[in-house]
């Protein structure tokens, strides 16, 4: 038999059948009768099958069904392979636990390249993450939006570095407190923010969007748009909300000029264009005085003013010469001039005034024919620079200056025209009358 209990069996085996074999034809020191070795040989024979049942016991508990149970479960567990454990060979019981450790090794070598392959995986997928969080950390240090988060369900509000920065303080001087927060926003504005983020936490309507103005450090207003989301659970309820708030002061202020100055302008012409024209661009840039000017010669060597506007009211239209001021730049270039500081230093004629901004007035043909231009006593700001709504009213200032000469040239011509008509010819060629 080829089982492997009996050839673990085999040798103690033939080792009794030859011990029982020698007592009973063996040379012995003292030979006993023949039936005496026949009994000693019997009781050899009984002993070693005696053991060999006990050790059959011992083989089949110990050896033989732990590894038929070693392949048994590496199959369920692995599935590796057809393995049937009953009557199997030794040979094949041995194979099957020798398949079951190679099974096992592989299915060990597979996790392990698995394992690998995850963390590589894992970690592309940091690294990529982490680029992503630089990329979006560079691109909110670089814009003019401030983030902000706030947990609803510690109340807790956390406010990046860039959003207390446009309200002028840095990252320590401002704490991460809602009710800092809640102390910025302009009275009059608190109401309409927080129920706009009410309906948004309770999922009514649109995204959160609300414009309001909130108070800067220097003790100035600044408009604020805010536009936010809620974060929620699968169930639907909003455990944060995050959102960018962008500073558009500058633009309400466009706004506001372009609204002061429409009203203020609609329906007017000439003399009364011109003052309503610098007083509410005074009034609107918050500045010490602002006129327009038509030159008064060509080539241009003098200005003319049509009117102007200072913190007194509007002076009497006056000429003045055109080298060693600011203007100069305006009307001999064509472009923008702008002086934040330090004007007064710069053309002594303007002493007293720290800020100029002039911007020239074309005719139709491309030509300057004046400008208009703001002094102020303080230095100027970067917002003063709103290029397009002063070329909108710069543009219709120079219309209004054609319309005004060509209706000076048709009144001149007229004029000519009829002083030099004989007075008999006023009513007819023939001089006979009707």
């Amino acid at each position: 038999m080829t089982n492997l209990r009996w050839k673990i069996l085999l040798l103690p085996g033939l080792f009794g059948v030859l011990a029982a074999a020698y007592l009973a034809w063996g040379w012995l020191p003292e030979a006993p009768l023949p039936a005496g070795r026949t009994a000693l040989a019997l009781a050899a024979l009984a002993t070693t099958a005696a053991l060999l049942v006990v050790s059959a016991i011992a083989v089949d508990r110990q050896v033989i069904k732990p590894l038929a149970c070693l392949a048994r479960d590496h199959h369920e567990a692995f599935g590796s392979g057809d393995l049937v454990i009953a009557n199997r060979s030794a040979t094949d019981e041995i194979q099957a636990v020798k398949l079951a450790i190679e099974a096992l090794a592989d299915a060990a070598a597979r996790r392990r390249r698995h394992e690998i392959a995850a963390e590589q995986r894992r970690r592309e997928i940091e690294a990529a993450l982490q680029l992503s969080e630089e990329r979006y950390a560079l691109a909110l240090r670089g814009s003019s939006d401030g983030l902000w988060e706030w947990n609803l369900a510690t109340g807790e509000m956390l406010l990046s570095p860039r959003w207390k920065s446009m309200l002028g303080f840095a990252d320590s001087d401002f704490p991460d407190c809602r009710e800092q927060w809640r102390e910025r926003i302009h009275a009059a504005d608190l109401t309409a923010v927080e129920a706009a983020l009410q309906a948004n936490i309770e999922g009514a309507g649109e995204p959160y969007e609300q414009q309001y103005r909130m108070l800067h450090r220097d003790g100035g207003t600044r408009w604020i748009l805010s536009r936010g989301t809620a974060v929620r659970h699968a169930s639907g309820k909003a455990y944060r909300m995050v959102g960018l708030d962008t500073d558009v002061t500058r633009i309400k202020r466009f706004e506001t000029i372009l609204n002061e100055m429409a009203e203020g302008t609609a329906g007017a012409a000439g003399e009364a264009f011109y003052r309503t024209l610098v007083q509410h661009f005074a009034c609107a840039l918050q500045v010490s005085c602002a006129f327009i000017t038509q030159c008064a010669d060509y080539p241009t060597s003098r200005l003319r003013t049509l009117a102007f506007w200072s913190d007194h009211g509007f002076l009497d239209d006056f000429e003045y010469d055109l080298p060693g001021t600011p203007c100069e730049t305006v009307v001999k270039s064509g472009r923008v001039c702008f002086h934040p500081r330090e004007v007064g230093t710069i053309f002594p004629v303007e002493a007293g005034y720290e800020g100029y901004l002039g911007i020239p007035i074309f005719a139709s043909d491309g030509k300057v024919i004046g400008h208009l231009a703001f002094l102020d006593t303080k230095p100027m700001g970067d917002e003063m620079l709103v290029a397009s709504i002063y070329r909108v009213f710069a543009a219709r200032a120079g219309a209004e200056m054609e319309r005004e000469m060509a209706l000076e040239m048709l009144q001149q011509q007229a004029a000519k025209h009829s002083a030099g008509q004989p007075q008999g010819n006023q009513h007819g060629t023939t001089g006979s009358g009707s």
